[in-house]
């Protein structure tokens, strides 16, 4: 039996291990370029297929997989003459793995329905190291039925895998786990920055916590960064700052109060606003030394 093909929009820290380890694996994928050549042009050379526009994969490709920023984007490759509902046929489906906000993922989905087609919702967690790997987690949103279809292709480039529930919900869950490691980098920034203020530097602040069973993979990357200024959490502040804007519009429409989640989203936005919005998350640790007075670089240096 043939395999299924794939098409990949998206090709960026995460996107092009993930189309990598698809190839690999034997898939015939498609890939539709940007303005960085580089991954287009290293997945080329295994064998893929450039197309011009999402319509055109639509049309070719039996799933779908885009890896984008945010909502916006998608929408973007969505809708349009050149667009993916345009060259949307019968049995299409698309693997939404970006970050998401829910009401939008619920409105895309209608439309490729009302064409034929299959939305499913599976963002991703952990880094593009474990995206080179093929071993990203995966928090699935989709039916029983679809998800037993696309999960020999999800299995390429995840290790660990959840179906969460229905359509909708893998978006749902991302913005919760987001909302826990954004809501850490915050907590961390600031007792980095109030540690320091009082006498501990970062690198103790590091060995303590680090030592203890208060640790996490999340504040092992974040204090990589804050102590030994390594960039290895390749997240932004701006895509931190996106979700926990999706977290509070999701929250307003539970009708739920969410304090710790508005203090977190507080932190980005100013760090967002003040221009660091490109800079990867564990650098917000300098943001809050700023705001108080404090050069981190220097403190890490203790």
């Amino acid at each position: 039996m043939s395999k299924p093909k794939i098409g990949f929009i998206g090709l960026g820290y995460m996107g092009h291990g993930m189309a990598k380890n698809l190839v690999q694996k034997g898939y015939p994928l498609w890939v539709k370029g940007n303005r960085n050549r580089a991954p287009i042009d290293s997945l080329i050379g295994m064998g893929a297929t450039e197309v011009a526009t999402a319509r055109e994969m639509a049309q070719v490709c039996d799933i779908i997989h885009l890896c984008l920023s945010n909502s916006p984007q998608v929408e973007a490759v969505f809708d349009g003459p050149d667009g993916i509902l345009a060259g949307a046929r019968d049995g299409l489906i698309v693997i939404d793995t970006t970050t998401a906000d829910p009401v939008s993922t619920a409105k895309l989905a209608e439309a490729l329905a009302a064409k034929g087609g299959t939305l499913v919702d599976a963002p991703l967690g952990r880094t593009p190291k474990e995206a080179e790997a093929g071993t990203l987690d995966a928090m699935v949103g989709a039916d029983e039925a679809v998800f037993a279809q696309v999960l020999p292709v999800i299995e390429c480039w995840a290790g660990n895998i959840s179906h969460v529930g229905g359509p909708g919900t893998g978006h749902k869950m991302k913005l919760l786990m987001n909302f826990i490691s954004m809501g850490y980098a915050s907590l961390y920034a600031e007792v980095t920055v109030l540690g320091a203020a009082v006498g501990i530097p970062p690198a103790k602040v590091r060995q303590v916590i680090g030592s203890s069973r208060l640790t996490n993979g999340f504040f092992e990357s974040f204090m990589t960064y804050a102590v030994d200024r390594e960039e290895v959490h390749k997240f932004t502040i701006a895509n931190g700052a996106k979700d926990l804007r999706y977290v509070g519009a999701m929250a307003d429409a539970a009708g739920l109060t969410t304090i710790m989640a508005s203090a977190a989203k507080q932190f980005f936005a100013q760090a967002e606003a003040s221009g660091h919005g490109a800079d990867f998350v564990p650098s917000i640790t300098d943001r809050v030394g700023a705001l108080n007075g404090l050069d981190m670089a220097a403190e890490a240096k203790k």
